[in-house]
């Protein structure tokens, strides 16, 4: 696989969000979002083996693991890791853009799904036919930049009833978007929705060395 980095962390958001977590970041995505905050995993990265990977993940000891990018869908390796590790007893958890199909990821395989916000500039690139293959066990998430954002969800979300099918989750645009704010939009809603900070940038303030 075209890995990016493989590292161990407080794992930040979503399903995991404060448990140690295995993290595997493919290298390589085919979106361009305004507020990406991982470019440098857009291009690049190292040919790395699943057997290596495997033997690196055993040597964090966690019992789950996040496969994230770029866009790990992008990579065929990936559906093999995934089911590697479910055998191997890992809870795995796979975060995709939402532009790809994700019902080649097999049960048991945690799934979070992006659905892209008009301010990331890529939201003509949902593939809505994701929709139809979420499961209770998946998460739907939306990256929040402005109350456009905030509104253009609730729309999506109302319209095709995603509280009814999995957890949606609403994350704020780091340093853009402050999280009071949101709650309160979350609040003034009604909408059974999951507020959905990046705890590892809250820990360490984006230093490098206290996430490896």
């Amino acid at each position: 696989m075209l890995i990016s980095e493989i590292y161990k962390s407080i794992n930040g958001e979503g399903r995991f969000a404060g448990f140690p977590t295995s993290i595997v970041r493919v290298a390589g995505c085919n979106l361009r979002c305004s507020w990406c905050d991982t470019t440098y995993a857009l291009t690049g990265g190292e040919r790395v083996s699943l057997d290596e990977i495997m033997s690196k993940i055993r040597e964090f000891n966690t019992r789950r693991v996040l496969i994230t990018g770029g866009e790990p869908l992008l990579q065929e390796e990936t559906y093999e890791l995934a089911m590697r590790l479910l055998k191997a007893g890992y809870h795995t958890l796979v975060e995709t853009n939402g532009s790809l199909p994700i019902n080649t990821l097999t049960e048991g395989i945690f799934r979070c799904v992006d659905i892209k916000t008009p301010s990331s500039g890529e939201s003509g690139k949902n593939l809505l036919e994701n929709i139809e293959y979420l499961l209770r066990t998946d998460d739907v998430k939306f990256v929040i930049a402005d109350k456009h954002d905030f509104d253009w969800s609730l729309d999506f979300t109302r319209s095709f009833d995603l509280t009814s099918r999995c957890d949606v989750l609403f994350s704020p645009v780091w340093g853009k978007l402050s999280p009071d704010v949101l709650a309160r939009w979350i609040l003034d809603s009604g909408m059974d929705i999951r507020l959905n900070l990046q705890l590892h940038k809250l820990i360490w303030k984006d230093r490098e060395e206290g996430i490896r």
